[in-house]
């Protein structure tokens, strides 16, 4: 199988998993209320690479047979920006919503399997060839897969990683006959209800843990013992007018349990291995990585300026101070776009004939979008005004006595009473409802919070031309 439709992907989520949505436990994720408007979405992301073959497919290297473009392992400059183009097309499907649409875990495992060298140090060669393998059946079943990457924090004044054994995290606890069982929590898996499998592999370097902690796997997500505990649901309702985004763009998040798991050992790629463990990510998983997360970015900075256009231009809202928060959200987008062209521009290989994007560029953007994102749901709000909470329902509109009156008293300007309508509907959706706080808190710490981030840029971004130019006047003799 290469290369699902919607509804092949559908049917593979109608199997057995422990799932649980509020108090109840999913029988089938593609009927359940709260589930089944995201079920469908991506369902329409996976006829969407049918639909843009010419963006989104291409021959798999050995069989020729189509798969989605973000498997790519790229080997060129020009490989980068044909993948861009497959995931910019995903991107806008959602808008950039879904920060965990499939195609973010198909780069992943593409970057990981492009440098298996990274992880077949200290002896873990069977873990890489594991992973290579993996990442191969990933393509041609053309999979659905979600991550849990992040410890469960428990005491955060004794670290974010685990220090020697601590059993409220995931580890390792005996061996078997066909593989190992683990046992342990982590967070936070995005997308959990709509993925066939599950990925666990490095988050962040644990100099000081217990080797048991060191593990990287993928597995069903219907494997015996695996449990996921859903947030509250923000998909109100089915209602496509009332809540244009909310009614299928909730991707939804899990804290994953793992009530004694048995992981086969052929889908083991770090076992033990606390050296593979802390280094096998250094390298290439970011400037890989960030090619997908700043083009899902840079499309939801445009739909966010196109929002603010729309409901400007709907009550004529020409002020300095409207058209100066316009000009913010430009900026953003445009700085998103430059970023993300500097970095293609200058990719490069790094290293087992694997090209990657420049590092520096996505470095700074990723700092700057946790402060830039909660900033333009901040414009959103204060274009929208009073104006994002006049807004009748679907029913309201289509009463008899009420919309002659709708259509009198709530007109915009060049456009009716409905446009109007759902051009506020959309903006609060985007910036004000559940989905929008949600999505807000999901961009100020994707990949890292505002500080975290920042200390990276410091740490990491070339300072020898700052400090040459500085020294230039701290060296000079002076009379």
């Amino acid at each position: 199988m290469v290369a699902r439709t919607g509804e092949q992907f559908l049917l593979g989520l109608r199997g057995a998993r422990e799932l649980w949505v509020g108090d109840d436990k999913v029988a089938s994720v593609p009927d359940h209320p709260a589930l089944a408007g995201a079920a469908t979405a991506l369902a329409e992301v996976f006829d969407l690479q049918h639909r843009e073959a010419d963006a989104c497919l291409m021959p798999d290297p050995e069989t020729g047979e189509p798969i989605n473009v973000s498997h790519m392992i790229p080997r060129s400059q020009a490989d980068l920006e044909r993948r861009h183009r497959g995931l910019e097309c995903i991107a806008e499907y959602s808008m950039g919503l879904m920060g965990r649409t499939p195609d973010y875990m198909n780069v992943t495992f593409a970057g990981f399997a492009g440098r298996a060298d990274e992880w077949a140090i200290n002896g873990n060669g069977q873990g890489a060839e594991n992973l290579v393998s993996y990442q191969k059946m990933l393509a041609r079943k053309d999979l659905s897969l979600t991550h849990t990457i992040i410890h469960s924090t428990v005491n955060l004044a004794a670290g974010t990683v685990p220090d020697g054994l601590d059993p409220a995290q995931l580890h390792k606890v005996e061996e078997t006959e066909h593989g190992i069982v683990v046992r342990g929590s982590r967070v936070l898996a995005t997308l959990a209800p709509f993925a066939d499998e599950l990925a666990v592999y490095p988050g962040m370097p644990m100099p000081d843990a217990a080797a048991q902690h060191a593990l990287s796997f993928c597995i069903p997500m219907d494997t015996p013992g695996l449990k996921f505990i859903c947030r509250d649901s923000v998909a109100v309702n089915s209602n496509k007018f009332d809540h244009p985004l909310s009614s299928r763009f909730d991707e939804q998040d899990a804290f994953v349990i793992f009530d004694d798991v048995e992981v086969p050992r052929d889908r083991l790629f770090i076992d033990g291995s606390l050296e593979a463990y802390n280094t096998a990510m250094r390298t290439s998983w970011w400037p890989n990585i960030m090619q997908q997360t700043m083009i899902r970015a840079h499309t939801k900075l445009d739909f966010a300026r196109g929002l603010g256009l729309r409901m400007a231009a709907a009550i004529n809202r020409e002020d300095p101070q409207t058209q100066q928060m316009l000009g913010e959200i430009a900026m953003y987008a445009e700085f998103a776009r430059a970023a993300i062209y500097a970095a293609e521009q200058a990719a490069h290989e790094y290293g087992n004939g694997m090209w990657c994007c420049e590092l520096p560029p996505l470095l700074a953007l990723r700092a700057a979008l946790p402060a830039w994102f909660p900033r333009v749901n901040e414009i959103i709000r204060q274009i929208g005004s009073h104006n994002m909470l006049t807004t009748p329902s679907r029913a309201a509109l289509n009463d008899p006595e009420l919309r002659p009156l709708i259509d009198r008293y709530l007109m915009g300007v060049g456009v009716d009473a409905e446009q109007r309508d759902r051009i506020f509907r959309l903006a609060w959706d985007f910036a004000g409802t559940a989905l929008g706080s949600r999505n807000e808190q999901y961009e100020r710490f994707y990949l890292g919070s505002v500080g975290r981030n920042q200390t990276v840029a410091h740490n990491f971004l070339d300072r020898d031309r700052a400090v040459r130019l500085t020294d230039r006047f701290l060296t000079e003799e002076l009379d």
